[in-house]
């Protein structure tokens, strides 16, 4: 069986319904596994394109996953500072738990999250490079500003906390390695109990003991 070879999007429009269907495979497909294992090759039959074909609308596999992570920095934190508008200013161990459940519930951003710093961002052009920091650079400064205003930290203080829970969500979440049958192993071996990582207490305590040290410091 051959794969179909749709025609070559001319229009602007049409080039961006192209676009979106590349990201939108790619989204499926790693949320069912582990964006790492996931190649251009996947992606292509997913949508119905040869491989080289895709080429016409990203440079690579990690373009795709880059931009995909752009949009994950968008949703999350513009979820996440819904939430913490409702949330009473002083209160670090809301703020902390809020932080920790909002980057949980998002198993594939945090999965990205983890990629991005590895290989998404070195297998891309120094352009891709440049748009996908200057949406997260916005994005961290956007929340940033709820977390200094709820907890009267200062902008480098947020910043560090922003790095803290996305950085360790990323990791945490391979550790927990969800779903594998490296997990499935630790569960049957209570020798490695220390292994079975539960990723959303574990940075709730991480962020709580962060955000009450730099309350404290700052008294």
């Amino acid at each position: 069986m051959t794969t179909p070879s749709p025609q070559r999007a001319r229009s602007a429009a049409a080039k961006q319904q192209r676009e979106r269907a590349i990201l939108d495979a790619a989204r499926s497909l790693g949320a069912r596994r582990s964006v790492r294992e996931v190649t251009l090759t996947d992606i292509a039959a997913a949508v119905g394109m040869h491989k080289s074909a895709m080429l016409r609308y990203f440079e690579t596999r990690e373009q795709i996953f880059l931009a995909l992570t752009a949009e994950g920095w968008e949703d999350w934190s513009a979820a996440l500072r819904a939430r913490l508008g409702e949330l009473p200013e002083g209160d670090a161990d809301a703020v902390a738990a809020v932080l920790a459940q909002s980057l949980v519930e998002r198993p594939f951003f945090c999965d990205l999250l983890a990629q991005a710093p590895l290989n998404l961002e070195r297998n891309v052009s120094l352009e891709s490079v440049y748009e996908f920091k200057t949406v997260t650079l916005w994005e961290v400064a956007a929340v940033g500003g709820e977390l200094c205003r709820l907890l009267a930290i200062g902008e480098r203080a947020a910043v560090d906390v922003i790095a803290t829970a996305t950085s360790m969500a990323g990791a945490l979440l391979q550790m927990a390695a969800p779903g594998t049958r490296l997990r499935a192993f630790y569960e049957t071996r209570p020798e490695l109990a220390h292994a079975l990582v539960d990723v959303e207490p574990q940075l709730t305590r991480i962020l709580t003991a962060l955000l009450n040290g730099m309350r404290s410091a700052q008294a």
